[in-house]
């Protein structure tokens, strides 16, 4: 099958639509990416995007225009990728489309009671003519899971390997981990949010450049400052960091208010704007390590990181100190596209969706069972 794969993560930096081919069935199931293209989204959009994750901060009918806005976008970068792949929409057989997640609800114990991505499948359908499958948290939520991270179950069917432990790690706005110990037993994954990826350290260059830059591009505001190791700590002696899995986080927890109170207690102690962003960059790094050691129960032989922050490279310098001696690696190297990941995982959970097949893994969740994903909008 043919399957576009839409994807727009916690960051809100833009779309990613990837087209997949894919073919066979779990536990052998193979893929071959024929496009993939990000669309940014524009400022004023991503700024609309931004108010609705607070909340308090828009109205019901404002969240409404958004479903309904989001959906043309998702349609257009849809189109967009397949015309890149040299291909008709009537060529393709599904697009799984993840939607923009605005708020994941989870209370004080740790459990998620609710979820919600805008996007309005029915208007992708509509203007590509496409069957679409969306919502794809919804089930695993009702069903007693986080509903995260859902791309565990990809990572297990594309990147385990017989020989060696492996943990792919994606940092986007939130970072998450999968680990995935030797051999074919799905029950043996494990995978949960470790906390904030590039989601303060985004917030802190704009801070620290007056709105200049939106990220610390090629890391170069945390390569001139100093981390703050006192504070560090403090913001690792977070009840997150410390609860086991499963666990998911999100602006919830490591959004606004968290980043205004960390600024600010930076600054309070004297630190530099740099300073702070490079205090924020080592809360990534040691909050992912710290993870591993407290919660996987082998340690790691290789690390496959993608997302954005695989193109930080101080990030990913603290990233190597803090897990050696695990071989740190990128998607690249084990021949995925590290921008194209998420969007090919969803065309993959799409995929196992249509063929009526079980798209979570309970141990990774915490659901009561496995169960099929999303919702189907034909076209």
């Amino acid at each position: 099958m043919i399957i576009v794969g839409l994807m727009s993560g916690t960051s809100a930096d833009g779309i990613d639509a990837a087209v997949v081919e894919i073919t066979g069935e779990p536990p052998r199931l193979s893929t071959r990416v024929l496009a993939f293209r990000t669309t940014p989204w524009p400022e004023a959009m991503r700024a609309r995007i931004l108010q609705a994750c607070q909340p308090g901060e828009v109205d019901v009918d404002e969240l409404c225009r958004l479903h309904f806005d989001l959906g043309e976008r998702f349609a257009r970068a849809a189109l967009d990728a397949i015309e890149a792949a040299g291909l008709t929409p009537a060529q393709v057989d599904l697009i799984g489309s993840h939607g923009q997640t605005v708020w994941h609800d989870v209370d004080a114990q740790g459990r998620v009671t609710s979820t919600l991505q805008l996007g309005e499948a029915a208007v992708i359908a509509e203007r590509t003519g496409v069957t679409v499958v969306s919502n794809f948290r919804a089930r695993d939520v009702a069903t007693g899971g986080q509903g995260a991270p859902l791309t565990a179950y990809v990572d297990w069917l594309l990147l385990r390997r017989p020989n060696r432990v492996r943990a792919v790690q994606n940092i986007g706005g939130i970072a998450n981990v999968t680990y995935l110990p030797p051999g074919d037993d799905p029950s043996a994954v494990l995978a949960f949010d470790t906390g904030p990826g590039n989601m303060l350290i985004d917030a802190a260059a704009a801070r620290a450049t007056n709105g200049a830059l939106s990220f610390d591009r090629d890391g170069e505001l945390a390569r001139r400052g100093r981390v703050d190791e006192a504070l560090l700590a403090e913001w690792l002696a977070h009840s997150y960091f410390h609860r086991p899995p499963p666990k998911t986080a999100g602006r919830e927890l490591f959004g606004a208010p968290f980043f205004e109170q960390a600024w600010s207690a930076a600054r309070a102690r004297g630190l530099e704007p740099t300073d702070v962003v490079a205090t924020l960059t080592a809360l990534t790094a040691r909050s992912i390590a710290d993870a591993y050691h407290r919660f996987l129960p082998r340690p790691v032989d290789e690390a496959i990181v993608g997302g954005g922050g695989a193109r930080n490279p101080v990030l990913m310098d603290m990233l190597r100190e803090a897990l050696a001696p695990a071989r740190l690696m990128r998607h690249e190297d084990v021949g995925i596209d590290s921008d194209a990941k998420e969007a090919i995982a969803f065309a993959v959970l799409a995929y196992e969706t249509w063929h009526g097949r079980p798209g979570n893994l309970p141990s990774v969740t915490g659901a009561r069972r496995p169960v099929v994903l999303g919702q189907i909008t034909p076209k």
